[in-house]
């Protein structure tokens, strides 16, 4: 699923998930049973495929880390602790599958200047990146202004505005708390905003 329609489902609303269905598959898949794990898989296995596409910008590492996600998953059911929160889990442990990967391209994480950000509060035009998600044209100029992110807030955005989890299950996901989440986000916000600046009438700062 891309992007753009991910976050139109988030925005509009989606079908509320079945979950007490999600505990009987999660409580089967505990005791072993292949099936109920397979369904976990193709029922979680998109939104985790889709976060690690959109960190790792490469599809083939992204079936990679995919796969290596729920080898991880399986082998940990006994630790989940809360039942409804199967796909925030899932994400984590996804998050911790490309946070190594990383490390293994020695990539560095750039951090950015809060005097900067303070500033594109002041300057940039009021439209928020959710408004701009619901615009088919930019969606091609998103993905481009997503990679200007670095690495951690650009994964906490999307866990909020792809996934459309609450801060605190981000927070869990991340290893932050909650008002870190809300701070990061909020930058994250503001640099889609300078990226995108001229295309909303704004010009650039």
């Amino acid at each position: 699923m891309a992007l753009l329609s991910a976050v139109k489902m988030v925005l509009v609303g989606a079908p509320p998930s079945d979950t007490e269905g999600e505990r009987r598959l999660l409580r089967r898949a505990r005791t072993g049973d292949p099936a109920a794990f397979r369904t976990l898989f193709e029922r979680h296995s998109p939104a985790v495929w889709r976060f690690l596409r959109d960190l790792l910008r490469d599809e083939a590492a992204a079936d990679e880390a995919t796969q290596e996600t729920f080898v991880r998953a399986h082998a940990r059911l006994g630790a989940l602790r809360d039942e409804d929160r199967v796909g925030a889990w899932l994400l984590g442990i996804a998050r911790h599958v490309y946070l190594e990967s990383r490390r293994t391209r020695g990539v560095h994480v750039d951090v950015e200047d809060e005097e900067h950000a303070a500033h594109l509060e002041a300057v940039l035009p009021t439209p928020s990146p959710e408004d701009l998600l619901l615009d088919r044209e930019l969606e091609g100029l998103l993905a481009q202004a997503l990679g200007t992110l670095n690495e951690e807030r650009r994964a906490a955005l999307l866990l909020r505005i792809d996934h459309g989890l609450p801060y605190e299950e981000i927070a869990s996901v991340m290893g932050w708390s909650p008002q870190k989440v809300k701070n990061e986000i909020h930058r994250a916000r503001l640099r889609l905003r300078e990226q995108l600046a001229a295309h909303l009438g704004g010009g650039h700062p």
